[in-house]
């Protein structure tokens, strides 16, 4: 796919790491022998840094600006891109496929991510990036204003749904 490219910030949208953001490190769109699908290998944060304020000690500061980081092979079809992007100069080289193979690779490579992240993060660059994705309830709208909505819309209901709202006002 053309728009996922190096750099690009997804979020995962299916398995123990949904809903957390990665980094695209390197897109394989026809796939490879052994993952005969098209996937990216991604770095991404599996916990995110705490909340700082000026008041705090340095050293509680820092204990707080952590990150722990995760690297994976990843499905396009549990991949959700955004608009944003995010150059981790290094990391292509330092992730490829064969990291995956060793376990010693593997946690090289994770400490090496975590590096790169944490200095991101307290250059203060790529701010979204590292804030967890917050489920946001969406405002309460009054009886009144549900019932002026569905009035406006009267003409797709039927008698159930009609029905349904009759019951929800009494």
């Amino acid at each position: 796919m053309k728009f996922l490219k190096v750099g690009r910030v997804a979020i995962i949208t299916r398995g123990r790491y949904a809903g957390k953001k990665v980094v695209l490190i390197q897109p394989q769109d026809n796939g490879t022998k052994s993952h005969p699908y098209p996937h990216a290998l991604v770095a991404g944060i599996e916990r995110y840094p705490s909340q700082v304020t000026r008041r705090m000690s340095k050293a509680r500061q820092a204990k707080r600006s952590k990150v722990k980081p995760f690297i994976k092979v990843i499905n396009y079809n549990h991949l959700m891109p955004t608009r944003y992007t995010l150059e981790l100069e290094g990391l292509k080289g330092v992730i490829t496929g064969d990291t995956f193979k060793e376990v010693s690779q593997r946690e090289d490579a994770k400490k090496t991510v975590k590096k790169a992240l944490e200095e991101r993060y307290t250059s203060g660059k790529n701010r979204w990036f590292f804030t967890p994705l917050s489920m946001l309830t969406p405002a309460p709208i009054s009886l009144t204003t549900q019932l002026e909505i569905l009035s406006d819309s009267s003409a797709s209901l039927g008698r159930s749904e009609w029905g349904y709202i009759m019951a929800l006002v009494a």
